[in-house]
């Protein structure tokens, strides 16, 4: 991803933040860019877009919710230390809050930071996180999660499971229980068998343009020996 346009997940969400002093035009290429290559990781979640210093006319706000809508994005709110940004939001029906002075706008990381979630994953419940996902606790049937990078459950895995979402096939799922409802890696989706009768800790990953699934204990012991 570029320095103009980081997207973050957290606990409360994805958080979008736009680049203070970069010019309009090239703002809205990356956003086309960067939505466009996440797919379904971005698919019908809601965010909040952070504009800083940024005084956001309500033309440029229009724009951005247009390409937001184009890949199934709907605004949370609109962060802005600017008047004219929250007027422009709330002019277009977007909840205005101020948002804390950034300093700097750091580049984002390729892989971003990993996140480590202690609870039960409950039907109807989405988690959206942009690199690795470790969850202490069950997802169960009706959850799901989309996450940018790896998915380790210890726990019972019993939802729907994307890992790998902005296209990473060298992402893995990992569960104490792997029996989701679907599972997909980047763009590759495999739904398990029902009539898995053996419980054990296993892991799955793309091989050869499929989703192979196999004991933990056998993917360490292949590594080890390669």
């Amino acid at each position: 991803m570029g320095d103009l346009i980081n997207i973050k997940g957290s606990r409360e969400g994805l958080r979008m933040h736009l680049a203070e002093s970069a010019e309009w035009p090239a703002i809205l290429a990356e956003l086309h860019e960067q939505l466009g290559e996440g797919g379904d990781f971005f698919a019908g979640a809601r965010l909040v877009i952070d504009v800083g210093d940024r005084a956001l006319s309500e033309a440029q706000l229009a724009e951005t919710l247009e390409v937001m809508q184009t890949y199934g994005l709907q605004p949370d709110s609109l962060a802005s230390t600017t008047r004219e940004s929250r007027n422009a939001a709330r002019a277009l029906g977007v909840t205005a809050r101020p948002s804390a002075q950034r300093k700097t706008q750091a580049a984002p990381s390729s892989e971003g930071e990993a996140t480590l979630i202690s609870r039960t994953v409950r039907s109807g419940q989405v988690i959206r996180h942009q690199a690795h996902v470790t969850l202490i606790g069950d997802i169960n049937p009706g959850a799901e999660i989309i996450a940018g990078g790896s998915v380790v459950v210890w726990g019972r895995l019993r939802g729907l499971v994307h890992a790998g979402a902005l296209g990473n096939r060298n992402a893995v799922v990992c569960a104490l229980e792997l029996r989701p409802t679907q599972l997909r890696i980047a763009d590759v989706i495999v739904r398990t068998p029902d009539d898995q009768a053996e419980t054990l800790p296993e892991i799955a990953r793309v091989e050869h343009n499929e989703i192979i699934v196999e004991a933990w204990r056998i993917h360490k012991r292949l590594k080890a020996d390669s």
